[in-house]
């Protein structure tokens, strides 16, 4: 690591820490004893998206948090919990450890993180990610959603009573 101060390549660390998923460390160039920080990331594989039709296309973060922004739109979900839903999501499509992923599968992981969050942002997500065609249909979607949730509530219930 070069000093930024005198460029001499001789620098030792004194502190190391996790910082937003990187590695802060603080150094001193044996050189000229000014101290300065570096921050280290993981490179990650590049991750392709494979659509429905077929085409293939860079995964963007941005797009992922978007598509959730939109379904969280007026609802009472602070930024923050959409952010770290958004990060939770592509974390674990790095952690898969596969070049590709289905688009299908991503909108899955978004799917059951937004179920336990919000029930409107969910069946708004799901609207679009399984393209509801018609109000039946979303109607279907609704019902299913309320029996998945009172058989949650259920075992809820029972959980406390056990304890």
């Amino acid at each position: 690591m070069k000093c930024p101060y005198c460029s001499s390549g001789d620098s030792r660390v004194i502190d190391t820490r996790e910082a937003r998923g990187r590695i802060r460390r603080r150094r001193e160039c044996i050189n000229c004893h000014q101290r300065f920080t570096t921050y280290e990331m993981i490179a990650t594989v590049p991750l392709t998206v494979i659509k429905r039709d077929g085409r293939r296309q860079p995964f963007e973060s941005g797009k992922l948090a978007n598509g959730i922004r939109r379904a969280c739109a007026k609802r009472p979900i602070s930024k923050e919990k959409v952010e770290t839903l958004a990060e939770e999501v592509e974390r674990e499509l790095y952690e898969m450890g596969q070049p590709e992923v289905q688009s299908a599968l991503i909108g899955r992981l978004v799917l059951e993180r937004l179920r336990e969050l919000d029930d409107v942002a969910y069946l708004r997500f799901a609207s679009v990610h399984r393209r509801v065609p018609d109000v039946d249909t979303l109607a279907e979607e609704i019902e299913d959603y309320k029996e998945w949730k009172k058989r949650e509530e259920e075992l809820e219930a029972q959980l406390r009573l056990s304890l």
